[in-house]
């Protein structure tokens, strides 16, 4: 799933195509992924005569700004956004189509077709879910120390599981949270409410330092990322631990392991990032 390095690449990638553009109707080839409102022409109908004024992102959702409307827009494991001629053939993976009244069309793809969007009322869209729920932004001043050791100690699960709620933290999901316990040297095991002021504070430096670097790179290519005009991420080429079991550490040659943490895959080093530590 794209998370918030390749969303953000996602995001402006498409500020740099279709701002400006005016939706002149919709087609809706699979109504799943409409969410809101549930009566699908009546999408269809707010969309028309909408010109899109900026494209922004809220943890892993794109925020699409339109004159009177938002449309938050999640990917799920393999949504991507095309814009083609409206002359392009279709295939049968195109979901949603969004005709411009300049003949061009932002097209939505997924192959899974689990991707979402919301459409409300500008203003609106932090009232309701998907946004209302969110936690702050890893990348923002609202994430801070203080705010993660309170909600540390009050909770008993890993700091894994802690970091991949996007109630506390958006954004982050199973790439980047490893990369960023290996990065700080902690256990992803480790109970959340057992860290200390220093071992929050390497997190937090660590989330930055990995989720800064990966937008730089465009976000990870693991499966089948890649942008808007169909370029893929670079960051794969910078990960420690995430998808390189068996490999050797590339600071101490330790096999890296891979067990499960919450129901989800998860790699460390047992070296690098010992259980129970408090260094």
């Amino acid at each position: 799933m794209p998370e918030l390095p390749e969303v953000e690449t996602v995001k402006r990638t498409l500020n740099e195509l279709v701002l400006g553009k005016t939706v002149k109707r919709v087609e809706v080839r699979w109504p799943n992924i409409i969410r809101r409102p549930t009566d699908i022409n009546q999408f269809k109908a707010q969309m028309i005569g909408e010109t899109l004024m900026d494209v922004q992102r809220r943890g892993k959702f794109l925020l699409f700004h339109f004159n009177d409307r938002v449309l938050v827009s999640h990917l799920r494991m393999e949504g991507r956004y095309l814009l083609d001629p409206e002359s392009e053939p279709l295939d049968a993976y195109t979901h949603v189509i969004f005709h411009f009244t300049d003949n061009t069309s932002l097209r939505y793809r997924d192959v899974r077709k689990f991707g979402t969007m919301h459409l409300f009322d500008k203003g609106d869209e932090g009232n309701h879910l998907p946004l209302s729920k969110l936690g702050p932004e890893p990348l923002s001043a609202d994430l801070n120390e203080a705010y993660l050791a309170a909600v540390c100690r009050n909770t008993k699960r890993t700091i894994k599981q802690v970091l991949l709620d996007q109630t506390i933290v958006v954004g982050l999901g199973n790439i980047y949270v490893d990369e960023s316990l290996f990065k700080a040297g902690v256990h992803p095991v480790t109970p959340a409410c057992v860290l200390t002021g220093d071992q929050l504070e390497k997190i937090m430096k660590a989330i930055v330092e990995t989720l800064s670097e990966a937008v730089k790179l465009g976000g990870s290519t693991i499966r089948t990322f890649v942008n808007s005009q169909g370029h893929m991420g670079l960051f794969q080429q910078q990960l420690n631990v995430y998808g390189r079991t068996g490999e050797p550490c590339i600071c101490c040659g330790t096999p890296i392991e891979k067990i499960k943490v919450g129901g989800r895959g998860t790699h460390f080093c047992p070296v690098c990032q010992p259980r129970g530590s408090k260094k």
